[in-house]
């Protein structure tokens, strides 16, 4: 699997010909490289509905024909709006044309302007035989050591920023329950309040059992 990241949360996997990208916030990030209209997709997966994660996904999807996945809930506010959809809901699986996904916990918020839309989650992706768990936005929790006792993790992509999730100190505490092969730091510096230097992300886990990888907005890495 090739993983390419856009800033924020905003990851793009590719594996076999098919691609996904996920958190497509591209318009107002400052970080992006990519605009909604370089995008072409399969599927477009979102955690949650706040607006730097949901971005730019109706207009994706309308654009590709691609399904927004997610909870229940928020698959229907971008179904209302024109989008496509296959909505699921926490602890499912579904396996796709490109792959499966299972959704898992997370501790945060999910609302847009008409409010709440369902719970956030995390996703489990597999695809080309590599399972990679986006967070999404969270806080550290204990059944983390579940989802990695139940799942072979290729590769962590874990929010750093605090403030709004886990800051480094808690994402240095997810590496260890959740047994990545490899882990990336995600959802910092973009906004001043989630200013972080994934430097010490990385120091915080030297001489531990995984590699860890900075990207830089566009860089990508093989699972």
């Amino acid at each position: 699997m090739k993983l390419t990241y856009q800033g924020h949360s905003c990851f793009i996997a590719e594996a076999e010909g098919h691609s996904v990208i996920i958190d497509p916030f591209l318009n107002g990030n400052p970080l992006a490289k990519i605009k909604p209209s370089d995008v072409k997709v399969d599927a477009v997966l979102v955690t949650h509905g706040h607006a730097d994660h949901l971005g730019d996904a109706v207009e994706i999807s309308k654009k590709n024909n691609a399904p927004v996945i997610g909870v229940f809930e928020l698959v229907n506010y971008c179904t209302v709006k024109g989008a496509s959809g296959h909505a699921m809901h926490i602890g499912g699986s579904h396996t796709f044309p490109f792959g499966r996904v299972k959704l898992t916990i997370a501790h945060h918020g999910s609302t847009t302007e008409v409010g709440a839309v369902g719970n956030p989650c995390g996703f489990l992706l597999t695809m080309g035989g590599k399972t990679v768990y986006h967070a999404g936005d969270t806080g550290l929790f204990s059944d983390m050591a579940l989802i990695g006792e139940i799942n072979t993790i290729d590769c962590a992509l874990l929010p750093i920023g605090d403030n709004y999730t886990m800051g480094i100190e808690d994402a240095i505490r997810a590496v260890g329950l959740l047994k990545p092969k490899m882990a990336v730091p995600m959802h910092y510096n973009t906004f001043d309040v989630i200013k972080q230097d994934p430097e010490s992300f990385r120091k915080g886990l030297e001489g531990k059992p995984v590699k860890v990888k900075i990207l830089k907005p566009g860089e990508s890495l093989e699972v």
